[in-house]
């Protein structure tokens, strides 16, 4: 397994410590960041989510400039994306930060992409994410940031940047799941 490879695994064993700090306060306490107040874990949590995204870049990059794309990497990487990515919308369902009817769309799609995959990998095709889904993948990651982090930043001058960047995700993600499912028709009208 190479060294981006690697990178990705590690970002799927960040979720079950990204889960734990969200879902346990272990008496930490509460802290006050840009006049907002949140939960210790919050804050760690977000720390330790932005930290798993941001390796979805450094592997990306790092396979591209040493030529290291693989097949497995091409699997690996958006797998951990949307691994990472639903036990976040969940956590935020679970802590009423997020409204349960977008992150149930948000997720059926990502179930709805990677069944296709699944057909094009049936059919020796291994699809990487276009520039679309990279962009919905950012935009989640913005979005659940800013969820996680209370709006803290944006609190100050009350945009709610948080719910915003939730509506904005949803777009991309509703738009990236038809681009992906039109790009590839021939496969769901094949009647063989």
């Amino acid at each position: 397994m190479n060294i981006p490879n690697k990178i990705t695994v590690s970002r799927i064993l960040l979720i079950p410590v990204f889960v734990i700090v969200m879902m346990f306060d272990f008496g930490w306490g509460n802290m006050t960041l840009f006049g907002a107040e949140m939960q210790v874990n919050y804050f760690v949590g977000a720390l330790i989510f932005i930290f798993a995204s941001a390796t979805d870049w450094v592997d990306g990059y790092y396979a591209r400039k040493y030529n290291l794309v693989t097949n497995l990497g091409k699997f690996l990487d958006p797998l951990a994306d949307k691994l990472l990515v639903s036990a976040a919308f969940i956590l935020l369902v679970e802590i009423e930060l997020a409204p349960a009817w977008i992150v149930i769309i948000i997720i059926s799609r990502e179930f709805a992409v990677t069944g296709l995959r699944l057909i094009l990998a049936g059919q020796g095709e291994v699809v990487a994410a276009n520039q679309l889904g990279k962009i919905k993948t950012w935009a989640q990651i913005v979005a659940i940031s800013a969820l996680i982090l209370h709006n803290t930043i944006f609190t100050l001058v009350g945009i709610p940047f948080d719910m915003i960047m939730l509506y904005v995700a949803l777009i991309f993600t509703v738009w990236s799941g038809w681009d992906y499912f039109y790009i590839n028709r021939r496969v769901l009208l094949d009647s063989k």
